[in-house]
């Protein structure tokens, strides 16, 4: 799956701000497509596959149901970490082809054209669910999981594949296969080199559980999951049930909670110090990320959708510290894309108060907020003064001080993953270390002064 980005500046704008913007801009994410597996890599994983399945069952870890075991109903495969600063991580590319002729003759589960084929007659034969936004940023920070979409046995796995391919070729992927009871098996293709479950062939896993992060081993031209479903038979099975869904193998839906086929969600509200950079692939992207302003300083605001419908609009504002109204307006969105991006950049003149404000985003509507820093302490600042964070070396505790009563409202400590190891609401002041392995960690600070980020180490 091939992506490439695209500036297109679209103006619909009509205000009720006092300021006007002194930049905006935006357009959509496109995608070139290409074959995720050639036939021979495929024929290679059926042998693997069979081969464990046979030892396994040798070794009576994977069992014959005597009885008829109806077909598994599937979550979504694909989540964000506990610490990715999104509301979604994911968009949708591509669907299974049902159309065998080829090439440029598709069609998918509902009737559309939303997945492809090539000139070498493949047919797309899984969902490829992409990162968005900042795919690279993802990747380099473990932000988008792959997860179990029921509960399973790992049958067959395949890891230390390079993982941030640009181009198609015949490299192997990153994969974890699982087979449910009814005897289908999902496949999860193109993860991080290193990232997958530490759990062994032949151990289970429940529906929701981590098998990996998004990566772009294999034949990829970005970080994305390619979900591919067997039945028992070893048909492949499109798991949407849909008008142009004919196959015997999917005569009912495989999802616990089937999603419409145009899915416009928020998948995230950010404010920038600069504009933001995609870069070229496979280059991390240059995001700017901040949610601390000095006085006098610009913030670009910043929305991110998928499934962005045509003809729809979405409300952008700014609200003070003291909850007033600073900007407020409607942007039209002209055209449809599976995912776009949008920004505007306001002068340090719109910032009239000093504190914390809410950037709110509202599109058909659903809200997201993101609060940010404007005139105050900045994130150094704020550990260093407001907060410290001191590890008891003797004791392997960290002791979270505060010098103004600042009250925290939520404390979360999150490994190198990103997977959340702790987490509470109360107002503690310290934690205990001892529980944890030992590495380097992220301590996640919510307090009514902003979101606060320090690293701390289990030695």
């Amino acid at each position: 799956m091939k992506k490439f980005y695209s500036l297109l500046i679209l103006f619909s704008v009509c205000c009720y701000s006092q300021q006007e913007p002194i930049d905006s801009g935006g357009g959509g994410y496109h995608f070139n497509n290409g074959e995720c597996l050639s036939e021979a890599q495929r024929q290679s994983i059926f042998t693997e596959i069979q081969k464990s399945r046979t030892q396994l069952e040798q070794a009576n870890i994977l069992k014959r149901s005597p009885q008829i075991v109806p077909h598994p109903l599937f979550i979504w495969p694909v989540t964000k970490s506990p610490s990715a600063p999104y509301n979604n991580v994911w968009s949708i590319s591509n669907y299974v082809d049902h159309n065998p002729s080829f090439p440029n003759q598709v069609q998918d589960w509902a009737c559309g054209d939303r997945t492809y084929d090539t000139s070498g007659g493949y047919n797309h034969k899984g969902i490829d669910i992409f990162t968005w936004p900042f795919s690279w940023y993802m990747l380099d920070n473990n932000q988008a999981w792959a997860v179990a979409a029921a509960d399973g046995v790992i049958i067959y796995k395949s890891d230390g594949n390079f993982d941030r391919n640009c181009a198609f070729n015949s490299g192997n992927w990153n994969a974890v296969y699982i087979q449910h009871a009814d005897g289908s098996t999902a496949w999860y293709g193109h993860l991080k080199s290193g990232s997958l479950t530490s759990k062994l062939v032949g151990e289970t896993v429940s529906a929701g559980e981590y098998i990996g992060v998004l990566g772009s081993s294999g034949n990829s031209t970005g970080p994305h999951l390619h979900f591919e479903v067997y039945n028992a038979s070893n048909q492949l099975v499109d798991t949407y049930l849909g008008d142009c869904n004919t196959w015997t193998s999917s005569t009912d839906s495989w999802w616990l909670n089937q999603k419409p086929y145009l899915d416009p969600k928020i998948n995230a509200v950010l404010t920038h110090s600069q504009l933001y950079n995609f870069n070229t692939c496979p280059q991390t992207e240059s995001t700017y990320f901040s949610d601390n302003f000095p006085a006098g300083a610009p913030v670009i605001i910043s929305v991110y959708l998928a499934d962005q419908l045509a003809n729809t609009s979405g409300l952008i504002q700014l609200i003070r510290p003291d909850n007033s109204i600073a900007v407020s307006f409607n942007y039209d969105f002209l055209g449809f894309y599976y995912a776009a991006y949008w920004y505007w950049t306001y002068a340090a003149s719109t910032f009239n108060q000093a504190g914390v404000w809410t950037l709110r985003f509202t599109y058909l509507g659903n809200t997201v907020d993101h609060l940010f820093n404007y005139g105050t302490l900045s994130n150094t600042e704020f550990t260093n003064r407001a907060f410290e964070v001191l590890p008891n070396p003797t004791e392997n505790t960290v002791q979270i001080q505060s010098k103004n009563n600042f009250k925290i409202n939520k404390a979360q400590l999150t490994d190198m993953t990103g997977k959340a190891v702790f987490s509470t609401s109360e107002n503690i002041n310290q934690i205990d270390m001892s529980v944890f392995s030992k590495g380097i960690y992220l301590l996640t600070i919510e307090s009514d002064q902003g979101i606060f980020k320090e690293k701390v180490i289990r030695k």
